[in-house]
């Protein structure tokens, strides 16, 4: 039997350092080739890390959490034949003569391997199961389910790489009565329990990315209202003429579509700001990021050139951008590069929002929900579908007349749908 030693790859872009942020095997397990032990992040992705060789699973160079260089040790394996690394003992240091002690055998000391080596039990760092007592592990999405639904996590048993617990967990938990002693309190009882949760991964990147906007970026907002009730008309005409073919539309390559058009007249928007440099850089391809949000956090997949898409290509492209990213499966490439952020939180959209700008980004456009409401037309009281767009822009590229003047030729576009199309 051999050791086969994985290193923390080179992932290219200059990338010296990446953020080990789960484990996906312990020691002790055997794993096959091409099985993925590990995810990293970088600044821009997450990267599966695969296993070359089958084997069983000697030591885990790192905790979650914990930022490595590129070359360091990353797993070790135990492998049939000889593998790719052999520990080769350092010689004994010289030892002075010292004088006897008495009743003692003299000490005899030897220099360890090194410090990356496994000891002789092979259990090296381990990441266990979460055991009872444990604080659990889970994702915001199934803590969030828990506490909608009044269950303890701490009750809940985790499947998951490390006890992470996951929605099927969650599931079973439900699915069964709960003894009297495993029950979660009810909503009248007094709590004393607390919860720390490390910030590491994509949330670390959010945090440091959202600090960094915050404190660099001049920001402002500007809130417009839109009557969307001939643009909802038209999508749903789409819809019922072209889904079954060309698959339904929402209102998304709508709002991508308006944004080419308007920033036709509005160069100094689709741009990007190098403060450090001090130049900004006007884009004729609009490459707009779409704010996704997934289980571990918000991501923003870039649909690329959307100035050369049609509703059916950029739409299908979106459903395609928001599920790798929600899967954790968006490369870097598809993660980097946007020179516009698109951001909705859907049916949650609330009535206003105050977006963060995606640097080096100077704009991001924010849809809120579209409600019926009464409004008054030449005089009559009608109902109308309207919809908020809040948007925030850096101020130190983009003067807020405008930003205000972009909004309504974005507003005007919408509002007259058939604009979208006139050349």
């Amino acid at each position: 039997m051999g050791t086969h030693v994985i290193k923390m790859p080179d992932i290219g872009e200059g990338i010296a350092q990446v953020e080990l942020v789960e484990w996906f095997v312990k020691v002790g397990d055997m794993i096959a080739e091409d099985q993925v032990v590990a995810d990293v992040m970088t600044d821009k992705a997450t990267v599966e890390i695969p296993s070359p060789v089958s084997g069983k699973v000697l030591a885990l160079g790192g905790q979650p959490g914990e930022v490595m260089a590129v070359g360091s040790e990353l797993i070790r394996i135990e492998v049939e034949g000889s593998g790719n690394h052999v520990d080769v003992p350092q010689p004994k240091p010289a030892e002075a003569p010292a004088a006897p002690v008495a009743d003692k055998p003299p000490v005899q000391t030897e220099v360890k391997p090194a410090a990356c080596q496994a000891p002789a039990n092979h259990q090296a760092a381990p990441i266990v199961p979460r055991q009872p007592g444990d604080k659990p592990l889970a994702s915001p999405a199934v803590r969030k389910r828990a506490l909608d639904a009044g269950i303890e996590l701490r009750y809940v048993h985790g499947s998951g790489p490390a006890g992470r617990i996951l929605h099927e967990d969650l599931d079973a938990f439900m699915s069964k009565p709960q003894s009297a002693a495993g029950q979660a309190p009810n909503g009248y009882a007094k709590r004393t329990d607390s919860e720390q949760v490390p910030v590491i991964g994509l949330r670390r990147k959010i945090a440091q990315r959202m600090q960094d906007a915050k404190r660099r970026v001049a920001h402002f907002s500007y809130v417009e209202e839109i009557d969307v009730t001939a643009l909802e008309a038209l999508r749903q005409q789409l819809n019922s003429k072209h889904g079954d073919s060309r698959g339904k539309l929402t209102l998304l390559p709508f709002l991508v579509r308006a944004l080419v058009v308007a920033l036709r007249d509005f160069p100094q928007i689709n741009a990007t700001y190098d403060d450090e440099a001090q130049v900004i850089t006007r884009h004729g391809a609009v490459h707009v990021g779409i704010a996704t949000q997934g289980d571990n956090g918000l991501m923003v997949p870039v649909l690329r050139h959307a100035e050369a898409g049609s509703l059916w290509s950029n739409a299908g492209e979106i459903a395609r951008l928001a599920n790798a990213a929600r899967n954790n499966k968006a490369s870097r490439d598809e993660l980097s590069g946007s020179t516009i952020t698109l951001t909705s939180l859907g049916a949650l959209g609330g009535i206003v929002s105050t977006p963060v700008v995606n640097t080096p980004e100077v704009a991001i456009v924010g849809v809120n929900r579209m409600v019926e409401r009464p409004v008054v037309i030449d005089g009559q009281i009608v109902v109308r579908k309207m919809m908020n767009l809040s948007s925030s822009f850096d101020h130190r590229v983009v003067d807020g007349m405008d930003a205000a003047l972009f909004i309504q030729a974005v507003r005007g576009l919408l509002e007259q749908p058939a604009c979208l199309f006139v050349e």
